[in-house]
C-alpha cells in the first residue's frame, strides 16, 4: 500500500447514506475494511467501480464513495466485464454473495474468471440467503434446517476455493470478514494482480446463521484451525506450529510435524505451472470446519482479456485499415431474400 494516507481518508469513501444492514452483520467490518484499503491507495475515486448483483451484500455500492451500480442477481461479473473492457483504466470491483454468485450467477462468475478479466471480485460467504430471511444457500452445509429445508437440505455444497480454480482463475484467495488486517492484506494483493481475482471472504450472518464460523473465529477455537498459507513458506499451523500439511498423491492431509519432519511439510507455491496442489489445500475442509486454509492459494499472471483484445483490434487494423461496419455487415453469412 502506498504511503498517500494525507491524500485520502476512510470517511473520503463514506457516503450520505444510512448503511442498513441487521446489526452485528459481518458486512460492517467488511465495509471498513474496504474504504480504509481504498484510502490507502493512490487512485482517484473517480477511477474506481463498484458493481453488485442482489443480495444484503449488493448495498455495498451505496456505502462507497466512487462509482457503482446495483445491478441484476447473478450478472455483476458481467456487467463489471463490459465496464472493464471499454474502459481499461478504471479499477472494477464486484461485490457478491455466496446465493447471488454461485446459483443464478454461477455461469457469470466462472466465463469472468476463465477470460481473465481485470475484475477483482470480492464474494460474501455466509452460508445462508439473508435478504429473503434464511433460505439455504449453495454453500450451506448437508443438512442445513432452514425455511427452505425444514428436514435438512439434502444438495452438496459448493466449494467457491475449489470452483475457482477449477475455472481456471488466475488469484484466488480466502479471508474471514473479522481479521481487518488479513482482509486488507488479501485486498492489496487482489488489486495489484493484473487480470480477474476471487477473494472468499467468511461473513458472518448472525441472524440467520450465526456463529457459522465460529471454529475460525473462536478465541479458543481459531489456533487449532486456522491455516494461514504464505507463497514460499511450509504450511503448518497451531499455537507452536504443531501442526502441517503434506500432499500425497495430489491429496492433502493434516500431521503432526514433530512425526514426519519439517522437511516433508508442503512448502506452498502459489505461482506454481499448475494449480493441482492449490486444489488440494481447497479439499483439506468443505468450509469452516476444523483445519481451514485462508490467504493466496493462486497467484498465477497470464494474458488479461483486455490486453488481448486490444492487440487484436490493433491487428486487425494493421492488416486491414480502418473498419468499415458495412463491408463486414456484407462479408459473409448474407443473402438475398426475393
Amino acid at each position: 500500500m502506498t504511503d498517500t494516507a494525507a491524500r485520502y481518508t476512510r470517511q473520503d469513501y463514506q457516503t450520505d447514506q444510512e448503511v442498513r444492514w441487521c446489526p452485528g452483520c459481518g458486512d460492517y467490518t467488511i465495509l471498513a475494511s474496504v474504504q480504509n484499503f481504498m484510502a490507502g491507495l493512490d487512485v482517484d475515486k473517480e477511477k474506481v467501480v463498484f458493481v453488485s448483483g442482489i443480495g444484503c451484500a449488493a448495498r455495498f455500492p451505496y456505502y462507497m464513495n466512487t462509482y457503482g451500480m446495483h445491478s441484476i442477481h447473478g450478472r455483476a461479473p458481467a456487467i463489471a466485464s463490459g465496464i472493464a473492457v471499454a474502459r481499461p483504466e478504471l479499477s472494477v470491483w464486484v461485490v457478491t454473495g455466496d446465493g447471488d454468485s454461485l446459483s443464478i450467477g454461477g455461469n457469470h462468475l466462472i466465463h469472468a474468471m476463465r477470460r481473465n478479466v481485470n475484475i477483482k471480485i470480492l464474494l460474501f460467504n455466509n452460508q445462508i440467503y439473508g435478504l429473503t430471511k434464511g433460505q439455504y444457500s449453495p454453500t450451506s452445509e448437508v443438512g442445513k434446517r432452514t425455511k427452505s429445508s425444514p428436514t435438512g437440505s439434502i444438495d452438496h455444497p459448493f466449494n467457491p476455493i475449489s470452483l475457482a480454480l477449477g475455472a481456471e482463475a488466475s488469484f484466488v484467495a480466502r479471508t474471514i470478514d473479522m481479521d481487518r488486517d488479513h482482509t486488507q492484506e488479501m485486498l492489496q494483493r487482489a488489486y495489484d494482480h493484473d487480470g480477474s481475482a476471487l477473494i472468499e471472504i467468511y461473513q458472518n450472518c448472525n441472524v440467520f446463521n450465526d456463529k457459522a464460523f465460529i471454529q475460525l473465529t473462536g478465541r479458543e477455537e481459531r489456533e487449532l484451525n486456522r491455516i494461514k498459507i504464505e507463497h514460499g513458506r511450509p504450511v503448518v499451523f497451531g499455537p507452536d506450529d504443531e501442526y502441517g500439511v503434506v500432499i500425497d498423491d495430489g491429496a492433502a492431509r493434516i500431521v503432526e510435524v514433530s512425526a514426519v519432519g519439517i522437511d516433508a511439510i508442503h512448502v506452498h507455491n502459489a505461482q506454481a505451472s499448475t494449480p493441482a496442489a492449490a486444489f488440494a489445500l481447497s479439499r483439506l475442509s468443505h468450509g469452516p470446519y476444523g483445519p481451514t486454509p485462508v490467504g493466496v492459494f493462486r497467484e498465477k499472471p497470464r494474458l488479461m482479456y483486455e490486453d488481448g483484445l486490444q492487440q487484436q483490434i490493433h491487428d486487425s487494423q494493421a492488416d486491414r485499415g480502418p473498419g468499415d461496419l458495412q463491408a463486414l455487415i456484407g462479408s459473409t453469412g448474407t443473402w438475398t431474400v426475393e
